[in-house]
């Protein structure tokens, strides 16, 4: 059996193997390796806290079997226009005032295009990074050279997940394909963003799928920076409506798995949190998962306001982590070089 890692160690050479029995031990026993090696590697208490908005909501030509907000599916979401720079910085202010330390701004787009809306959203960019906040976009495919213009006006992560394996995959979504997923996220490396990229839980794949694409991230050269591990919300109106939702030993087993295999990443409790109870969260948190959504909104799903996450974080002696506390450190570490 693979043994904890210590605090040095970061490994890309994960076998299917190794993750295959890492992710079927015993839970309480995953459960605690995966606690160990966070406490090795992370302050344990502290968690990040980001806030979604939904820049421009709606209309999109893609085919996700999860999402509300394809054109193709009736779901009841309104199609919105791009957001205006002003109700962004708005929705950034109160972010901030409530404790996020990471704005993330997603648009309902299949790729960025060069346009006046793509300009629209750098000035966006611009302006919340300004404000002492971590900016995060997720809109889609890009290209090098626009990852590149997200940079420039102060971008500091991107997200953009691979869902589920690649064999999985089609069954999910047909009109982009795996590799143009990993294409946008070598863009992204290569601009020296901060890569997001995780997956969602409950689409109907197999245990093997779920250490697949465990393999997929914990293989990449470089970990993903934040690795975001979703319960699918089923929405009325898309294919997966009828899907049940993920029992929470499976999500533990997905949390403490990713722990272990990519350490010094930020695993992300991410979409379905609403359903939890604190104990669960409690549990997910032990397993290794530092970083959350707050708001009522993620996206078009429900979630749980700031008061109630704060009231959380008060009772399990958590603190919210710092904006841009990595790109301190090193700059830390570089002056006494």
């Amino acid at each position: 059996m693979p043994k904890a890692n210590k605090n040095t160690e970061v490994r890309n050479n994960w076998t299917l193997n190794e993750i295959q029995e890492i992710y079927n031990r015993p839970l309480l026993d995953l459960i605690f390796d995966a606690a160990i090696i966070h406490r090795q590697n992370k302050a344990y208490s502290e968690v990040q806290v980001s806030s979604l908005i939904s820049i421009k909501t709606g209309g999109c030509k893609e085919d996700c079997a999860y999402c509300p907000q394809a054109a193709r599916y009736s779901t009841g979401v309104d199609v919105e226009p791009l957001m205006t720079v002003e109700k962004v910085k708005a929705r950034a202010e109160v972010a901030k005032a409530n404790g996020a330390s990471r704005l993330c701004m997603g648009a309902a787009w299949r790729e960025v295009r060069d346009n006046k809306d793509f300009d629209r959203v750098l000035d966006m960019v611009s302006e919340v990074n300004e404000m002492g906040l971590e900016v995060c976009c997720t809109l889609g495919m890009l290209t090098y050279e626009q990852a590149e213009k997200l940079k420039a006006a102060g971008c500091f992560a991107y997200n953009h997940n691979i869902d589920t394996s690649s064999e999985n995959y089609g069954n999910i979504i047909t009109t982009r394909t795996f590799d143009d997923r990993i294409n946008t996220l070598n863009n992204v490396r290569k601009a020296k963003l901060s890569v997001c990229c995780g997956g969602i839980v409950g689409l109907g794949e197999t245990d093997d799928d779920r250490v697949k694409m465990l393999h997929t991230l914990s293989t990449m050269e470089q970990h993903p920076d934040s690795v975001p591990i979703n319960r699918l919300v089923p929405v009325e109106g898309t294919p997966l409506a009828k899907n049940e939702q993920t029992p929470i030993d499976e999500m533990l087993r997905m949390i403490a798995t990713a722990r272990i295999i990519m350490p010094k990443s930020i695993v992300r409790l991410s979409a379905g949190r609403n359903e939890m109870s604190i104990a669960e969260q409690a549990l997910c948190f032990m397993a290794g998962a530092n970083s959350i959504f707050a708001g009522e909104k993620l996206l078009t799903t429900p979630n749980p306001d700031f008061d109630t996450d704060m009231q959380m974080f008060k009772l399990l002696g958590l603190t919210a982590r710092k904006p841009f506390k990595d790109r301190v450190s090193m700059q830390e570490t570089a002056a006494l070089a």
